[in-house]
């Protein structure tokens, strides 16, 4: 694995990260300095909570130093190539996070960059987000094989990126959304490959109710992901109305279920408040995850 800008980056490492991730959890506060001397270039396209924080932490606490910029503050929102901006950073840090509204930037970074390249999300994949995904399930509920995962709501990068990482890890995984927002069909026709080689299934379905029952996991999403133009809010409170996590679908679901979202939550949206804050729900488990699952993928690149 040079780059991570898609799950399938680390198709044959996934595992082995998700047990560095767990050692490193453990063993936080003494990892000593492995990574002393590198610098991370993190670029921000879209604000972030999440992804901001637990790279510059993860970086610092194996020795290395973060060094944030904001897309506006360089060259490359000034007409500078891709390719050029590439090159240069490649020459002053030893590797380069981007958080960007198009995946054609991201795949142009890690086509000329000499470093290694971390999408930090874009508008097809959320490859990070997806590997602390799986680390969650995996401390939650001991391993992958005979679970099922049930991701409900927009069909968008999260959800590409968890058919990915579920048909990596040999989970059933299935979508439930509106037809008129499924996931990427090439990348679920690809995930579907994996996981039949993997012995599972991704499947999709248009019934919530009926895809949530015996589920393991329930995992949603933001209804409107930032910067996505092409729903207004009337529409997609009308449109995903039923999909809402709420306490009907989890009740239908395995009486030990674990719900997930990977935040900012929009409580009364896409959540109600009673099942986010309620005992089922491991989403700030999951985010705390961000960090240890990051310091796997900053040690195995920079390392």
């Amino acid at each position: 694995m040079k780059n991570l800008i898609s799950v399938l980056d680390m198709k044959d490492n996934m595992l082995e990260l998700i047990e560095l991730a767990e050692k490193l959890k453990k063993e936080r506060g003494h990892h000593g300095a492995p990574l002393k001397g590198k610098t991370l270039a993190m670029i921000f396209e879209k604000p972030s909570t999440r992804t901001r924080i637990s790279f510059g932490v993860a970086i610092s606490e194996l020795g290395g130093d973060p060094l944030y910029i904001a897309s506006n503050e360089l060259q490359l929102g000034r007409g500078e190539t891709v390719e050029d901006t590439a090159k240069v950073l490649s020459r002053f840090v030893h590797g380069i996070m981007y958080r960007a509204y198009d995946y054609k930037i991201t795949d142009e970074l890690e086509m000329y960059a000499t470093v290694p390249v971390i999408s930090g999300l874009d508008n097809l994949e959320h490859p990070c987000q997806a590997l602390a995904d799986m680390m969650t399930v995996k401390e939650k509920k001991g391993g992958f094989r005979g679970k099922k995962f049930v991701y409900l709501g927009d069909g968008n990068n999260v959800c590409n990126s968890l058919m990915y990482a579920c048909a990596i890890a040999g989970m059933d995984m299935v979508v439930a959304c509106p037809a008129v927002r499924m996931p990427n069909a090439e990348i679920m026709l690809k995930a579907s490959r994996i996981a039949d080689a993997n012995g599972c299934r991704i499947s999709a379905s248009v019934e919530p109710m009926e895809a949530c029952k015996d589920a393991d996991v329930l995992y949603t999403d933001t209804w409107i992901s930032m910067g996505d133009q092409t729903l207004a809010k009337e529409d997609a409170l009308r449109i995903f109305k039923k999909y809402q996590v709420n306490s009907d679908l989890l009740a239908v679901a395995k009486e030990d279920c674990i719900v997930m979202h990977c935040l900012p939550a929009h409580r009364g949206e896409e959540i109600t408040a009673d099942v986010i804050d309620g005992p089922q729900s491991v989403v700030f488990d999951q985010a705390e995850n961000r960090l240890h699952a990051q310091k796997a993928v900053l040690y195995k690149l920079l390392g």
